[in-house]
């Protein structure tokens, strides 16, 4: 029922009561303000607990206020928890974002917290996150930019300190799996300047080594803090080859990460990383070698075979033998052809002495022959006497010959 929009209040002139439900909605939706989603705050941890699921609950008050500093209760889901590089104590000061939230069972409410940092790294923690978004518009950590590593490197470049332990690691996992030259440009790895140094370092290296290592061992916040700085992170973008980041222990994550090619855990991964192990190689070319023996011991098999078969086919006898069945099928051949030819012959002389005999039966000179003539005027046959007039000339035409006549008289029957 919606009491807000009754049309008559009570006896009395009283707002009819809410539901605690309905009060609890009205909570809710007030503590949606804007003002407290997402916001940043700064206090003292007390009365930590760390539940069994892994959920952290505890409360943030005003360091040093005494006994009435204010307080908020505060819920750490165990998702956002396992993303902490530290454990909180009782009485530490804590920077944490997070956003208020009522409690409906309990009627109260309190800060779900999403991240914590101690105090003192909220700052840098801030600018670390500004930085990421600006370097990722740029585009600098876009997953298509990464490049493979050379499979067989001449020379490695490392960019670390020269004091620290980092060198000796990566030049020992190097000496052992796969000899190859290391160039080192030695930086300051911490410090107001170290960003400087750093990305100073790593362009002293550009176009004289086939790959990159930039390296740092474990430490705080604080102490990695120059590896998140902008002109580090362009600096290893801008690398012409290949960059292999082993910033830190294996949780922490900095910018120069991000950017790098590929993230090893630790320096000596980063040195497994960059070259093969030539062990591995030794026993692939062993397996190569004998898969090579086996494939040219069969093809030579293959090859004596061959040969075999054809000193067989071209043995002198075999050969005038086959030579022999081969004249004998075409003295065969031969003389089928000849059969047919000469049978064709006679079947076509036949056939023209009959065409011969049928064209002279129908020939005019045959009709001659018997005794008949054809008489011609002016160069056509005359068919009749009524053709014909006196002193008309003629040609007779017999079988053996013609003559020309003069007709005397023409006489003509009815």
């Amino acid at each position: 029922m919606d009491w807000f929009n009754q049309p008559e209040p009570l006896a009395g002139g009283m707002a009819p009561p809410l539901r605690v439900s309905e009060l609890s909605a009205i909570i809710e939706d007030l503590l949606d303000d804007s003002r407290l989603q997402d916001i940043y705050v700064k206090g003292e941890v007390t009365n930590y607990t760390h539940h069994a699921r892994g959920h952290r609950y505890f409360s943030l008050s005003e360091k040093g206020s005494g006994h009435n500093a204010a307080v908020i209760r505060c819920v750490l889901w165990k998702s956002d928890a396992e993303r902490l590089s530290f454990s909180p104590t009782e009485g530490m000061e804590v920077t944490v974002t997070g956003t208020v939230r009522l409690y409906a069972p309990h009627g109260s409410y309190q800060l779900q917290i999403r991240t914590m940092q101690k105090a003192g790294r909220g700052e840098k923690c801030l600018l670390v996150e500004q930085w990421r978004k600006d370097l990722a518009a740029e585009g600098l950590f876009a997953t298509e930019r990464k490049r493979p590593l050379p499979r067989f490197p001449q020379r490695i470049g490392v960019v670390t300190s020269e004091t620290g332990a980092v060198i000796h690691d990566i030049a020992t996992v190097v000496e052992r799996r796969y000899p190859v030259e290391i160039l080192i440009s030695p930086t300051a790895v911490q410090g107001e300047d170290a960003h400087r140094q750093i990305a100073r370092a790593i362009r002293r290296l550009f176009s004289r080594v086939d790959l990159l290592i930039v390296a740092r061992g474990g430490g705080s916040f604080e102490d990695l803090f120059p590896f998140n700085n902008p002109e580090v992170v362009r600096a290893i973008a801008e690398s012409p080859v290949p960059v292999v980041s082993a910033i830190g222990h294996e949780v922490d994550v900095t910018l120069s990460d991000l950017a790098a090619d590929i993230r090893a855990p630790t320096p000596s991964a980063a040195a497994e990383l960059a070259v093969p192990d030539q062990n591995v190689l030794l026993l692939r070319l062993d397996e190569m070698r004998i898969q090579l023996g086996c494939s040219l011991e069969a093809r030579l098999g293959r090859g004596r075979k061959e040969v075999a078969d054809l000193q067989n086919r071209l043995r002198p006898k075999r050969v005038a033998r086959r030579l022999d069945e081969k004249k004998q099928v075409g003295a065969d051949l031969s003389d089928r052809l000849t059969r047919a030819w000469e049978n064709r012959v006679g079947r076509e002389r036949l056939l023209l002495a009959e065409m011969k005999t049928a064209l002279e039966g129908r020939s005019p000179l045959a009709v001659l022959a018997r005794g008949y003539c054809v008489a011609e005027k002016d160069g056509r046959v005359v068919r009749g006497a009524g053709e014909l007039l006196q002193n008309d000339r003629m040609r007779i035409r017999f079988y053996d010959g013609n003559s020309q006549v003069i007709v005397e008289k023409v006489d003509r029957e009815s």
